[in-house]
């Protein structure tokens, strides 16, 4: 595999916290490739550290030790300004609630990523309402989160994420604090639009169902990442 096709990869990552006199390895020398296009579920007990990979494969947090590379740049160099206009360009984050912004309209929360990269106003409003179009929310561009469900929340989220046409999407139980209907409509849904565009998931998970339909599970344990792709889908068959 050349570098070319990965969108992240992270060698000898290590991550630690204290707890009162104690030292707790959370990540140990972990290792890890996502390919373009490739949907990689990250499974694991509470605890285990799967936010804390997410938040270091999103340069939100720096590693103890090791080295994160998104599209080809190593993370650590960079400063807050440079870090978070690269964010902007290649990531694309959705969490299990969905942080928009309820003064403003959906049109407006999607927009807001493409306006904080210096886009005209008309493109992100453009762009914004096409990617609202991609999830079935044409008709809620002028509601506010409060207007909307749940499942139409999340979906405005997934818009956000996606709206300036990231590399990678990492996500963070997007399906958590749904019914299963409507987990279940939003799951297709990001399938659907990995098929269509082409971006890259790591989605972090409880749920085996919403692994069982990624590409690659890998199971965090003992600070590191084990593949459990089969017996994953084993048990959900």
């Amino acid at each position: 595999m050349t570098t070319e096709q990965l969108v992240i990869q992270c060698r000898d990552l290590s991550r630690h916290y204290r707890q009162g006199s104690a030292t707790v390895d959370v990540l140990n020398n972990l290792r890890l490739d996502v390919r373009r296009g490739e949907r990689v579920a990250i499974v694991g007990t509470s605890g285990s550290g799967k936010t804390t990979l997410l938040n270091l494969l999103g340069g939100l947090d720096d590693p103890d030790r090791g080295t994160v590379w998104v599209m080809g740049q190593d993370m650590a160099p960079l400063g807050e300004s440079q870090r978070a206009r690269w964010r902007n360009q290649h990531l694309g984050f959705v969490y299990q609630f969905h942080h928009l912004l309820g003064e403003f309209s959906a049109l407006e929360n999607v927009a807001m990523p493409l306006l904080i990269g210096k886009r005209s106003v008309a493109e992100a409003r453009q762009q914004a309402s096409q990617v609202l179009g991609k999830v079935g929310l044409s008709h809620r561009l002028d509601h506010k989160p409060p207007e909307l469900s749940g499942g139409e929340r999340q979906r405005v989220a997934i818009a956000r994420a996606l709206v300036a046409n990231p590399a990678c999407v990492l996500m963070d139980e997007p399906t958590g604090n749904l019914d299963p209907v409507t987990a279940e409509t939003v799951l297709q849904l990001l399938l659907s639009l990995n098929r269509e565009l082409g971006i890259s998931f790591v989605v972090v998970t409880h749920d085996p169902r919403v692994a069982a339909r990624m590409d690659r599970v890998l199971s965090l344990s003992d600070g590191q990442l084990l593949d459990t792709t089969d017996s994953i889908k084993q048990r959900v068959e």
